[in-house]
């Protein structure tokens, strides 16, 4: 044999040596449905039940939830019911979402004239299983819905099966202030730091525990809920080193770099002071105004060393939203894999540099409607006076961590991976 021919076989034998054995070390996740199949729907042997869901709850393999469970005669498929954005999760945050049918089988909209299910709604069912992609954000309302469906159930005395799916943000990474006793809302229902770094199992679990489903002290609410686990997740990985697809969750996360770049500008929207990429093709990865001084906040933001975030200075032009057909500075979030990435506090330092250099942003009049939804955005409405008193960025940056410390304690009692 040739050298050259023995040197490329050796670097096959190579290739393939390492592949088995990051294989062996990297064994392949499976997500709850990916478990409830393995067990040939064993939990569900016989039962009605209704599916809360959307496009993105998928097998591993990229198959539909509602599809599997339609079609395995282990179970009997009677409902869907469907969060905000619709089912196939194209309905634009804050809009209404209409009942369709998907494979004949009714979808009910949980965002529409309703945000809980009636218990006429669950009354021919046996169960509810729930496979819903959450993005690790506490104002995203998946968590709001799935609240709703756990309190409906409880009241009724139905099961509810939830498919544990990764937290793309990851496991370890927990940041920001907890939501405040008396500012629940849809975009914010129960008290955890605004990254929580929780599964939605975990963050079942913990509600259902902790007894928040229970707003009547005198009525003590607790749902029957059983967690099919995840196989092979770890808190540590990032959603890259899953190997899994990412299906659009919303209109506007359409990638995972949306989603941190949501968890950094997401809270600055609803106050619309500067452009958070809305109208772009890379929305929250773009912020900017046509005045703004990208090379100024640059520099400010690299002196604060922060870990999974580089901005770079550009120019952008949206085609809808804020500044709508006009050419903006700004600045491009570049985001690097690291479990020390502290979203939240990236985006306060952000907007602390913005007001270094653009005080007047935060002069701007704001409605009733923008002060409203910041502060149930951020749980908080020390966050909103802080910047319009012009408080020290000490004194800011405290108040975007309160509670952080018990809220990490009492998490650990909840963690259902390592």
């Amino acid at each position: 044999m040739k050298i050259e021919n023995l040197l490329i076989v050796i670097l096959i034998i190579f290739i393939i040596g390492k592949s088995n054995s990051q294989s062996i070390n990297n064994p392949q996740i499976k997500l709850g449905i990916d478990v409830l199949i393995e067990k040939n729907f064993e939990p569900l042997k016989g039962k009605k039940i209704a599916l809360l869901t959307n496009f993105a709850g998928r097998t591993r393999d990229c198959r539909l939830t509602a599809e599997v469970l339609h079609n395995t005669n282990i179970c009997s498929l009677i409902k869907i019911f469907t969060p905000e954005h619709g089912f196939y999760t194209t309905v634009p945050a804050g809009e209404s979402v209409v009942d369709i049918k998907f494979d004949n089988v009714q979808v009910v909209s949980l965002y529409g004239s309703k945000r809980k299910p009636f218990a006429s709604d669950l009354s021919n069912i046996d169960a509810v299983v729930v496979d819903i992609q959450d993005i690790g954000i506490r104002s995203y309302t998946y968590i709001s819905t799935v609240y709703k469906m756990l309190e409906a159930c409880a009241e009724i005395n139905k099961q509810v099966f939830i498919l544990d799916r990764p937290n793309p943000l990851g496991g370890l990474v927990v940041d920001g202030n907890v939501l405040e006793k008396g500012k629940e809302s849809f975009i914010g229902i129960i008290p955890v730091t605004y990254i929580h770094g929780c599964t939605i199992g975990e963050l079942a679990t913990m509600l259902n525990e902790e007894g928040w489903l229970s707003r009547d002290s005198t009525k003590k609410l607790k749902c029957n809920l059983t967690i099919l686990k995840m196989e092979n997740w770890r808190r540590s990985m990032q959603w890259e080193d899953t190997g899994l697809q990412w299906f659009p969750t919303s209109p506007h996360i359409q990638s995972v770099n949306a989603v941190r770049g949501s968890s950094v500008l997401g809270i600055w929207g609803e106050l619309s002071l500067f452009s958070i990429g809305i109208g772009t093709t890379l929305p929250f990865q773009y912020c900017g105004a046509p005045d703004f001084k990208s090379d100024s906040i640059a520099n400010e933001m690299d002196r604060q060393n922060l870990y999974g975030i580089n901005l770079f200075p550009t120019k952008y032009r949206p085609f809808y939203g804020i500044y709508n057909g006009k050419d903006c500075n700004g600045l491009l979030l570049n985001f690097t894999h690291s479990n020390l990435f502290m979203p939240y506090r990236a985006g306060i330092r952000l907007a602390l540099a913005i007001r270094k250099f653009h005080p007047d942003y935060l002069r701007k009049t704001l409605s009733t409607q923008q002060q409203s939804m910041f502060i149930k955005a951020t749980g908080t409405d020390e966050l909103l006076k802080a910047f319009m008193e012009n408080k020290s960025d000490d004194e800011i940056i405290s108040i975007s961590q309160k509670g952080l410390d018990n809220f990490i304690t009492l998490r650990k009692k909840y963690l259902l991976y390592d």
